[in-house]
């Protein structure tokens, strides 16, 4: 079975399909999945996708991207959010200096103030990171990482900020990327990692796999990338499956 990591089902890319799509994934062998907020609107959906699928369980947060409009009203709203057994972490959070708004500061600030939620409500964190690895493990040692537990998703950076990573006590998210031609700094970190700190995700609609890249991508394909982890890792892809499913249940369902 799979544990689907990190997935946006509520993104209006599967506004035509959503129902019968959910619906036929545990029939293809997908046991759980983490829907992520990544705004205060679509963490209401994702709570709302929660509650009405017994297998999907949410992640509520705001994405750096969409930390400009926040106040402390919001963080009462996730506080009260996480109160729901359906919801395990907070999440996705974090810093993308790829584009240039909202400035630097104002995404450190809501990092710093989510993390600070998490750690009072005690759930895991899923960290959303981009071109920002020296100041998001900043914040990380600034505020204990090792004290408490998460993911870094769709990691992009080199395998020696990997084990560092590692070393705090959080997982790997890995999706469709490590199967694309030009991931070999992911391929690398896959190989010098150990499994027992690697999360299968989708990020979908985003990020889909060969050899579906460029359509929208689903849990549908992460056998894909279950595939190409055990080939770099030389190991099976039962294995894979197991290990990967193990972690999640963990982190997530503390089971």
């Amino acid at each position: 079975m799979i544990f689907e990591s990190h997935a946006h089902y509520d993104d209006d890319a599967f506004d035509e399909d959503r129902e019968s799509l959910i619906e036929s994934l545990q029939e293809n062998r997908i046991e759980y999945v983490i829907n992520v907020g990544a705004s205060m609107e679509s963490t209401e959906r994702t709570y709302e996708l929660a509650k009405k699928y017994p297998f999907i369980y949410a992640a509520v947060g705001v994405h750096p991207s969409d930390t400009l409009p926040l106040g402390e009203k919001d963080m009462d709203r996730l506080k009260e959010l996480v109160a729901d057994e359906k919801v395990v972490a907070i999440g996705e959070i974090g810093l993308d200096y790829y584009w240039d708004e909202p400035e630097r500061e104002i995404q450190k600030k809501w990092f710093k103030r989510q993390i600070e939620l998490a750690k009072e409500v005690d759930l895991p964190i899923i960290i959303h990171s981009r071109e920002a690895a020296k100041d998001t493990l900043d914040i990380l040692h600034e505020h204990d990482a090792g004290n408490y537990r998460g993911v870094m998703h769709c990691f992009s950076y080199s395998p020696e900020i990997a084990k560092e990573v590692v070393k705090m006590g959080f997982y790997i998210g890995v999706g469709g990327v490590c199967t694309y031609k030009n991931a070999k700094k992911l391929v690398e970190v896959v190989e010098e990692i150990p499994l027992e700190h690697i999360l299968l995700e989708t990020d979908c609609p985003y990020l889909t796999p060969v050899p579906y890249r460029g359509k929208r991508n689903s849990s549908l394909y992460l056998p894909y990338v279950v595939e190409k982890i055990a080939e770099i890792k030389g190991v099976t892809v039962e294995e894979v499956e197991r290990v990967t499913y193990e972690n999640a249940m963990k982190l997530f369902l503390n089971r």
